[in-house]
């Protein structure tokens, strides 16, 4: 052993010490004292900012709960130590890969007896992203941030096919979950995209997995929600990337005219096509100017009251047109093709130009406005729901034009997606219908705001959004799930849920990783206490 593994050690030893005077533990102290004895080529940490910098989340709906330590591995095999060591254990103490930590409901939250693997590449000495241009993929850190892999990938003038609107997620997070955004009508979600894993199963093997090798984990991790594995590698489809973008924004009154103007566009599939399909939803006038809006001009701002007279819900169509410097004197002419199919209100139409990048990377723009006005900090009662097409004008009357009210404290996203681009083999969860619907209740909680954007407020309307559901018979599905009792789990996997169990039964045993999740309870980790609310928001 080392001088500077040694001191580690030593650290670790007396932390643990401390621990278990002070609060107690449910592992026991010679299994604790195991993982401060690895050898990792990375390295383990107790120090007090290292365990604060990972007890909250992007969220901050839960209170924070600092783990025992913080791993920050240098490569799968870090990983793979940690996760046996666990595994071996006389009491399996749990185990969680934290990207960005931008969940919502502590999805990443291991307790105060668990170990944090940070997997965010810039935070650790992990492999460098590989791109093989030639053969059209990139090999990526399971913690890399997807904006660092468009950078990597621009440099050979190729990108990946489907995004999320904010770039700043790790790539194992999203291919947890499944990763979309307005490209998915056509690419699918970002785990339609991957063509090879390498994953740390709940019994600390390192599994390489695709469509030819180890098959059943390969489409079990992908929207597993971190359940059988911790991805440490993956490889990414790529295509050309273009140079510009056309941005173009129209609104609509009628959600009927709306929606079929939508559907029809991810009907189309050709050459001529758009290439990103979003839309939101206007209650107010402050959220066409919101954070999602590098879109305008400050100096000339959207007002609603100069395309609707009297003050209803407007629907706002999001589409893009891919292209290169090249095609700019046949672009309009494609554009134009494209808009006379659609019947938006003839003067709303807001267009923009930019580079490819620039448009990739909008949020994030909007994101550094917020911190320097201290409103990026704040509870995010987030709620995400996939709804079937065929009920999708009754959540309109309900939620959007009923509970909502005139106050939304945060964008609403809508936009379809199709079935077929999605694998069924994968765990991620829809609606039984060919398209369904994306809503996304993007708020943000102030404490010292208005009522309508106090933490409660919002969180007693999500319930009753989920309330209203229920009565209605509307077969909604959440996206980045978060539910609080077993059998909601088994309601939300439906068909899925006796292939997921078993999967869980082959690769984690004994329930170590991603227990945040809440989906499968060990009996040896009393980690999180029984919750009081059954329909939490999530993202």
């Amino acid at each position: 052993m080392n001088r500077e593994m040694t001191t580690s050690f030593l650290l670790i030893t007396f932390a643990i010490c401390k621990l278990i005077i002070a609060v107690g533990l449910n592992v026991g102290p010679s299994q604790l004292l195991r993982i401060g004895a690895i050898d990792f080529d990375g390295h383990l940490t107790v120090h007090s900012s290292d365990l604060a910098s990972v007890s909250s989340d992007f969220g901050m709906l839960k209170s924070p709960e600092e783990p025992l330590a913080v791993l920050h591995p240098s490569s799968a095999e870090d990983v793979a130590r940690l996760v046996r060591t666990a595994y071996g254990s006389a009491m399996a103490f749990p185990v969680s890969a934290r990207g960005h930590g931008h969940s919502i409901n502590g999805q990443a939250a291991v307790g105060r007896n668990g170990v944090v693997v940070e997997m965010n590449h810039r935070e650790t000495r992990t492999p460098e992203s590989l791109v093989r241009a030639e053969e059209m993929y990139v090999d990526v850190w399971g913690g890399e941030l997807w904006v660092d892999v468009l950078k990597k990938t621009l440099e050979h003038g190729l990108a990946p096919k489907s995004w999320t609107d904010y770039l700043y997620l790790s790539v194992g997070g999203t291919l947890s979950n499944a990763g979309i955004s307005g490209q998915a009508f056509h690419h699918g979600p970002q785990i339609s995209n991957v063509l090879e894993l390498d994953v740390v199963t709940g019994k600390g093997e390192v599994m390489r997995c695709s469509e030819e090798e180890n098959t059943k984990l390969f489409h079990g991790v992908l929207g597993g929600l971190g359940q059988f594995g911790i991805i440490t590698r993956a490889r990414i489809s790529l295509e050309p990337a273009p140079q510009r973008v056309r941005w173009i924004r129209v609104l609509y009154s009628s959600f009927k005219v709306f929606t079929e103007d939508q559907e029809y566009l991810i009907s189309l599939h050709g050459q001529l096509k758009f290439d990103y399909v979003e839309g939101f939803v206007i209650v107010d006038e402050g959220l066409v100017n919101n954070w999602r809006s590098s879109f305008f001009s400050r100096h000339n701002p959207v007002k609603i009251s100069s395309v609707s007279s009297n003050g209803s819900v407007l629907y706002c169509l999001e589409i893009t047109k891919n292209y290169h410097d090249s095609d700019s004197e046949t672009i309009d002419q494609e554009i134009e093709i494209l808009m006379k199919k659609l019947n938006f209100i003839p003067t709303s139409v807001f267009t923009t130009d930019l580079q490819y990048v620039d448009f990739l990377d909008r949020v994030h723009k909007a994101e550094l406005k917020l911190r320097s006005k201290n409103l990026w900090e704040v509870p995010h009662p987030w709620l995400n729901l996939f709804v079937p097409k065929s009920r999708i004008s009754d959540f309109d009357k309900g939620v959007f034009k009923g509970i909502l009210g005139n106050k939304t404290s945060g964008p609403i996203l809508i936009y379809p997606m199709n079935k077929d681009k999605w694998d069924e083999r994968s765990s991620a969860v829809m609606p039984d219908e060919e398209v369904f619907y994306l809503v996304a209740l993007l708020r943000s909680a102030l404490k010292d705001g208005e009522e309508t954007q106090k933490l409660e407020y919002l969180k007693d309307q999500n319930r009753r959004i989920m309330e209203f559901c229920q009565q209605a018979k509307i077969d909604v599905k959440q996206y980045l799930p978060h539910h609080a009792t077993p059998e909601e789990w088994v309601a939300h996997f439906g068909d899925k849920w006796d292939q997921f169990r078993s999967l869980k039964a082959e690769f984690d045993p004994r329930h170590i990783l991603a227990t945040g999740q809440r989906i499968f309870q060990n009996p040896s980790l009393s980690l999180f206490p029984p919750s009081s609310s059954s329909s939490s928001a999530s993202w």
